[in-house]
């Protein structure tokens, strides 16, 4: 009889073994409203201290094994559901959200200015609690677009991003990607915009959109509008930075000005060197008041110089040495 009891005793463990065994404790996902999925982990969650392989934790005085119920943060917060033990004290806390709700970087397409991204796991290393921002700034799904005037106003990331809290509004690039523009300018090379070189020294609102709008412009403005201070020109004025008059190498960086042979029939050639006359003059002394900047195709005639035209628009005998009596300064012989 002992021996039958001992033997009915230990089937009886090995049953319940079998039975614990057969019990499925998978992961479970909860689709929440607007607050992406929520994966609950049984295996992270019997491992822990407090439960020790203790189902009973949990079920049925929590969650009752044949009734299904939902839960709100709210019910939560006030004991329910998670917020029996996440409750800062004997787990983290409810308002750590993102360790169940998983977070997305976000992703705004702005026509303007470019691709604009928002970094949760940013903005979490600064703010930890996730109500800092949902639900009073931002709901937990889709958001209605948000301008910048409205931000200006506190809504929206302006809320936080006033200067105190967080850098301002006005520094635009550290959210709107910026890039160098290209603008090619034939015949005296291509000129590149910095936004990083400008952005240095400048506000993007110094710009934009009182002399720029944030999409590039097709047309053109020419170095005479910009003289009387268009586009470039309205800072570009040697009162504010070096004028666009006379500086054009500082732009115009494929400008590499060559000396010019001129054959000239029953004498010699003239040679006229771009290096020695800047020293003394502008590129804008002569472009585009006396030549065009690309290779001139006609000729001017020493009749033509006499009467002020082409080089004789200097060398009168006043501003340089005169075109009549000083050939041989123009032209080289052996």
């Amino acid at each position: 009889m002992r021996r039958n009891l001992m033997l009915l005793i230990t089937l009886a463990i090995l049953l319940c073994s079998m039975i614990a065994q057969a019990v499925d404790i998978r992961d479970i996902t909860f689709t929440t409203n607007n607050a992406g999925k929520v994966v609950f982990s049984h295996k992270k969650h019997i491992q822990q201290k407090r439960m020790a392989n203790n189902c009973k934790s949990c079920h049925d005085t929590l969650y009752p094994f044949k009734k299904k119920a939902t839960y709100t943060m709210a019910d939560m917060e006030k004991g329910k559901s998670c917020g029996a033990c996440h409750d800062g004290k004997s787990a983290f806390a409810l308002k750590e959200c993102a360790r169940c709700h998983q977070v997305k970087e976000i992703t705004y397409a702005v026509k303007a200015t470019g691709t604009t991204r928002f970094s949760h796991q940013k903005h979490l290393v600064a703010t930890p609690d996730c109500g800092a921002c949902h639900p009073a700034l931002f709901a937990a799904g889709h958001n209605k677009r948000t301008t910048m005037a409205e931000m200006e106003k506190g809504k929206s990331c302006g809320a936080c991003h006033n200067g105190k809290t967080a850098f301002s509004l006005d520094k635009c690039a550290s959210c709107h990607p910026t890039r160098d523009q290209k603008f090619a300018v034939k015949s005296v090379g291509n000129v590149i915009f910095s936004h990083a070189d400008h952005a240095s020294h400048f506000q993007c609102g110094s710009c934009h959109t009182k002399i720029y709008t944030t999409t590039r412009s097709k047309a053109r403005v020419t170095m005479h509008a910009m003289e009387k201070g268009k586009s470039c020109g309205a800072c570009h004025n040697s009162a504010k930075v070096f004028t666009v008059a006379g500086n054009c190498d500082r732009c115009h960086k494929g400008l590499k000005p060559k000396d010019i042979g001129f054959a000239v029939k029953d004498t010699a050639p003239v040679t006229f060197s771009h290096s020695f006359h800047s020293q003394a003059y502008k590129c804008v002394d002569c472009h585009t008041k006396i030549f065009p900047y690309r290779a001139v195709t006609g000729k001017a005639t020493m009749t033509d110089m006499e009467k002020g035209k082409s080089c004789g628009a200097c060398h009168n005998g006043k501003e340089a040495f005169s075109v009549k009596a000083n050939c041989a300064s123009c032209h080289k012989t052996k």
